[in-house]
């Protein structure tokens, strides 16, 4: 039967088992069988189908080999998993004359990841001839021990096939003198001995030619010739014998080199030459036991002349032939049976398979990371393998079957602590003293979307003066996100809202790259201080995370306001008109110029001077107050009518003036009182009660001021409750620090009237910058007091009201002027 028949004619045999373990990894079992020598591209099995792998899955699940160097000699086809011979398969070369010819291979398929054991027995086909080592085999036999019934060993014959393609039977040509004797030895192995079936007669015929077959199994059966030479001698009645037949001895593995291990003895009774005895090793002796010992001709010792390896051979039989030299040579034989016992020379190895070297940081426990294969050469306690996965790290390994472990997550994975983890898998075998091996395993942890963007600060405060350029720098806001890639691409927006009526977006303009906040348009004080936004920062991952802070933007004066006079009143081109008795002595109150000047601080203190008079010194004017007196009593020579130029001049860089004119008429016959100064706005035309107005105006920004402390202050405890820190407020408390920042002053003239009000709007930066803190401590600002300057001398008002003093509380302060 050719090749092609016998691959059709054998039969398949598949074991499969799958099971499905409840950490989410499958491990399985495929047994295929294949004749050698089959063609490349013969089929094997289907994998796929036996692993239940349906069809269109076959592409995405991508079935592979494991390491093992015998997948060369197969391939799977990636259409439809078809598992097909790819090289020339010689069992021979693999197995040698082994009767079991095992393939072990590990198919790994991914999505999810599996690890299949996969075993191929090479079948054997009759491709070997059986065959002698010597064409040509000499027996020498004398006559007088040429009785019937003696045997006389053959040589074996070699085929390097196996099972029923071994030798199978011996046959010798029909002669009349000999017959053949078969039988089996320990391992299996059939061997020949030549029988004398009749007396020989040297002198009736001195040679004997005799054809011995060898024939296998297979069919048709292969066969081998040798050709035996029998030649009848004479004399040497005596063979040498050995002290027994049959000897048994165990050494260990590890035996040094030239080691001795057993000494025979064999006896020969005749005398001389015919007594002496040499030894050696007889056909029946296999090649690789004459590799490993050697036997002293002379002696008798054998020795070892190679490495003994318990893996490779546990087992040698030693055929030692005695011969005298004699003529005819006479010979005896025994049968040295050497059994090897194994010792712990082996250390585990250890193979890891995976086809990733990354697992995600959100992967739950019990997530297969990859599979592990323990094995080891020796046998029985030297042979068991205990497999430790390093401490303190979040992996274990799970035992599948025999020497097979799953290597799986353990605890929960943060990239963000640790991106790498280093494990070592360590193989310890039970032998004394025991052996191990160590790999190590990198193992990244992949990123995932578990983090939100962090502001790096709680709120931002921006300050910027009024009458800005659009596009102004207003502040820059900055988010850190600890994760990775897309994850960590940061996204700045701010929050749809309205201020007055407009959408946010006409106020201020953020980039979504950098966190800077522009301005849109040109901020008004006069129109509003404060602007509060809500800023968000999203990152790029799926799904998105984000966060969000609070930014303020408090709007700072700059003197863009000229004061406005309420008294006198100016109406076209009426001048103002002021008379005065002659009588009026020094100090006489003569008018009172009251202004107001919108803007705040400094740019809202105003200073009252005289610019021009026709008699400079007649009448002078208090610079703080704007009361308007004599110097000196009036005399007879002085003129009736004075025309008075008033200047009025605020605090602001640069100042803005003012100026209004007063016509001061001097009667000889007026008999009212003196004026007060309350008189010039409670007589002036159509002016309202401006006190009044005031106070109730400073009650309404009080409200106002109220309610923005109470949302500041829910959302600093609300944003404290939720970083568990507190970040708004100083260690004084939030009602006194606010207040105190907001709390209004009033300043009052001699007369009773409202000279100006003081309102703190926050606390003095450069205008541009930002700050982590909602408002400055309540140490920082000074308290706020209300001034009444009650009726007095003049020089009493103008000392309460130096600027000197007062300089660093208007730097620190807005005001509005009334």
């Amino acid at each position: 039967m050719d090749n092609q028949s016998f691959v059709k004619a054998w039969k398949r045999q598949v074991a499969f088992s799958l099971f499905l373990c409840s950490w989410g990894w499958v491990s399985g079992q495929l047994r295929y069988s294949i004749a050698e020598e089959s063609h490349p591209g013969t089929v094997v099995g289907n994998v796929a189908q036996d692993l239940g792998v349906n069809l269109a899955d076959i592409s995405r699940r991508r079935l592979s080999f494991g390491s093992d160097g015998s997948s060369r000699l197969f391939s799977i086809e990636k259409k439809n998993g078809a598992l097909v011979v790819h090289e020339r398969i010689d069992r021979e070369s693999l197995c040698g004359s082994s009767l079991s010819c095992l393939l072990h291979l590990e198919v790994v398929a991914e999505n999810p990841l599996e690890l299949h054991s996969l075993e191929i027995e090479i079948l054997d086909i009759n491709d070997n001839l059986p065959s002698f080592i010597s064409l040509n085999q000499l027996i020498n036999v004398t006559e007088l021990f040429s009785s019937p019934g003696v045997t006389f060993q053959l040589e074996t014959a070699k085929d390097l096939d196996v099972g029923k393609n071994g030798i199978n039977e011996y046959k010798l040509n029909p002669n009349p003198y000999f017959s053949l004797l078969t039988k089996h030895r320990m391992d299996g192995t059939l061997i020949a001995e030549l029988v004398l079936e009749k007396s020989l007669d040297r002198e009736e015929k001195a040679e004997h030619k005799l054809i011995l077959t060898a024939l296998d199994g297979g069919d048709p059966p292969k066969s081998g010739t040798t050709q035996i030479t029998v030649n009848v001698l004479d004399i040497n009645d005596n063979a040498p014998v050995f002290d027994q037949s049959h000897y048994k001895i165990s050494i260990l593995e590890n035996i040094p080199l030239n080691s001795v291990i057993i000494h025979l003895n064999a006896t020969d009774l005749d005398d001389g030459s015919n007594g002496e005895i040499l030894y050696s090793f007889d056909h029946h002796t296999l090649p690789s036991a004459k590799r490993t010992f050697k036997i002293n001709s002379k002696t008798s010792e054998i020795v070892t002349i190679d490495t003994l390896d318990f893996e490779d051979s546990v087992f040698y039989e030693l055929y030692i032939k005695a011969t005298d030299k004699g003529s005819p040579k006479l010979e005896g034989h025994c049968v040295i049976q050497v059994e090897v016992k194994d010792i712990n020379d082996n250390t585990p190895e250890i193979i890891f398979t995976s086809k990733a070297n990354e697992v995600p940081e959100n992967a739950p426990i019990g997530t297969v990371v990859g599979f592990i294969t323990v094995k080891d050469k020796d046998s029985g306690k030297n042979g068991e393998i205990r497999l430790d996965v390093s401490p303190n790290s979040p992996f274990k390994i799970q035992p599948t079957s025999q020497q097979r472990y799953a290597l799986v997550t353990s605890g929960h994975l943060d990239r963000e602590k640790l991106s790498q983890y280093t494990i070592k898998l360590t193989a310890s075998d039970l032998g004394s003293p025991s052996l191990s091996s160590q790999i190590t395993i990198s193992l990244n942890i992949s990123d995932v979307n578990d983090n939100p963007p962090a502001f790096l600060h709680n709120v931002y405060n921006a300050f910027i003066a009024e009458n800005n350029e659009a596009g102004r720098l207003l502040c820059t806001i900055s988010a850190t996100d600890p994760d990775e890639g897309s994850n960590a691409n940061l996204i700045y927006s701010i929050t749809d809202s309205h201020i007055h009526g407009s959408p946010i977006s006409s106020f201020v303009y953020i980039n979504s790259d950098t966190g800077n906040i522009y301005a849109q348009r040109s901020f008004d004080y006069e129109q509003f201080q404060l602007l509060q936004i809500t800023a968000r920062v999203e990152d790029s991952g799926s799904p998105k995370l984000s966060s969000n802070v609070s930014v303020f933007i408090f709007i700072l004066d700059t003197n863009d306001n000229s004061p406005t006079i309420l008294y006198p009143e100016y109406a076209g081109e009426t001048v103002a008109q002021e008379s005065i008795p002659r009588s009026a002595a020094a100090g006489y109150l003569v008018s009172k110029v009251s202004a107001v000047d919108i803007d705040s601080g400094h740019n809202a203190w105003l200073l009252y001077s005289l610019v021009q008079s026709a008699s400079p010194a007649l009448f002078r004017i208090s610079e703080y107050s704007g009361e308007v007196r004599t110097l000196r009593g009036l005399h007879e020579t002085d003129n009736t009518e004075h025309r008075l130029v008033i200047a009025i001049r605020d605090h602001g860089e640069p100042s803005m003036t003012t100026t209004t004119t007063i016509i001061v008429n001097i009667l000889d016959d007026i008999a009212q009182e003196s004026p007060k100064s309350q008189d010039f706005l409670t007589n002036a035309k159509s002016t309202p009660d401006l006190t009044l107005y005031l106070i109730v105006s400073l009650v309404a920004i009080s409200a106002v001021f109220l309610v923005t402390f109470t949302i500041l202050l829910v959302r600093c405890l609300r944003k404290n409750y939720d970083s568990g820190c507190g970040f708004c407020f100083s260690d004084k408390s939030l009602s006194t620090t606010y207040m105190d920042q907001y709390k209004p002053t009033l300043y009052l003239n001699t007369d009773g009237t409202l000279k100006y009000m003081e309102v703190r709007m926050a606390p003095p930066e450069a205008p541009g910058s930002c700050y982590p803190a909602c408002f400055p401590p309540a140490t920082d600002i000074p308290n706020v007091t209300l001034t009444n300057l009650l009726n007095g001398p003049i020089t009493d008002v103008v000392e309460h009201t130096n600027p000197s003093s007062d300089s660093s509380l208007l730097n620190e302060t807005n005001q509005v002027r009334c």
